[in-house]
């Protein structure tokens, strides 16, 4: 492995947490692909570690809560040919997923009001058209 995967400032994913399964991918290959196991499934128990700040821990439950079975996270990888690669992939794909999931609520929106001369131009512009269009019906012709 490449070293530690941080997830944001100080935070890394501990390599003892990490739980690695292999299996042979799926798809065309050759007479190597029935009998390399390539494909890589990384598990991360989120419920139980302690690597992460309780306050990104519970945030991070919450927003995965869809992904999560029994609190634990699985990553799968079966991109490459070679499982090296792969095992980069899940572990690189499941630090992103926990940085998106950890990151601070973004700041609540402050609603502004439209300025009154943007208003007065706009229902302006409305009669103009309005009467542009109704000076195109035939009633008057003869």
């Amino acid at each position: 492995m490449s070293g530690p995967y941080v997830i944001r400032g100080s935070v890394s994913l501990p390599e003892a947490e990490l739980h690695w399964r292999f299996s042979r991918s799926s798809g065309p290959g050759g007479q190597h692909v029935n009998t390399s196991d390539s494909q890589v499934e990384l598990r991360f128990d989120l419920a139980n570690t302690e690597a992460l700040p309780p306050v990104w821990k519970q945030r991070a439950l919450e927003r995965l809560a869809g992904r999560l079975v029994d609190g634990v996270i699985v990553v799968r990888a079966s991109e490459h040919r070679s499982q090296w690669r792969n095992r980069e992939t899940a572990a690189v794909r499941l630090a992103a997923l926990l940085a998106e999931a950890t990151a601070p609520p973004p700041k609540p929106r402050t609603p502004t009001r439209i300025p009154r001369g943007i208003n007065e131009r706009r229902l302006r512009e409305k009669k103009q058209r309005s009467q542009t269009k109704r000076g195109r019906t035939g009633r008057d012709w003869s």
